[in-house]
């Protein structure tokens, strides 16, 4: 991962945690993470996937698609539907920085709400798309 990925992932997580509708169905602290310990509690989302390509633009842009994953065991695909929302309207159009990169443009152009083949968890999976550049000092 370059310093443009690890930076939004940052800026990414630490935004999520601090949003009220995001702490009411994850928790507080929210359970946000990269990879899912074994005894993880759930609800949780997941930070998976990250696809990258350089912007040519001013900036050294990187357009970036991240793939964020809810996991709930709640029966039916309410509680997994509510928090792809919170997530949702949490980052449309958020100005994230971490580490000398900001984002010029997010928005989740992709969701998709569906039960694991167990029949015991329900997934949601939302595709973020974001341009980041480095912050002119």
């Amino acid at each position: 991962m370059s310093a443009h990925e690890l930076a939004l992932q940052k800026a990414l997580i630490a935004h999520l945690k601090a949003d009220a509708g995001v702490q009411a169905l994850l928790g507080e602290p929210a359970r946000i993470r990269d990879s899912a310990p074994a005894d993880t509690a759930f609800p949780h989302l997941l930070i998976g996937r990250c696809e990258s390509r350089p912007v040519a633009a001013d900036g050294g842009g990187l357009e970036q698609a991240l793939t964020l994953t809810v996991v709930s065991r709640f029966r039916g695909t309410e509680e997994a539907k509510a928090i792809l929302a919170a997530v949702r309207v949490a980052l449309n159009d958020a100005a994230l920085e971490a580490d000398g990169v900001r984002t010029v443009s997010l928005r989740v152009p992709f969701a998709d709400v569906f039960p694991a083949a167990d029949g015991a968890r329900t997934f949601a999976v939302l595709r973020v798309r974001a341009v980041t550049e480095e912050v002119e000092t």
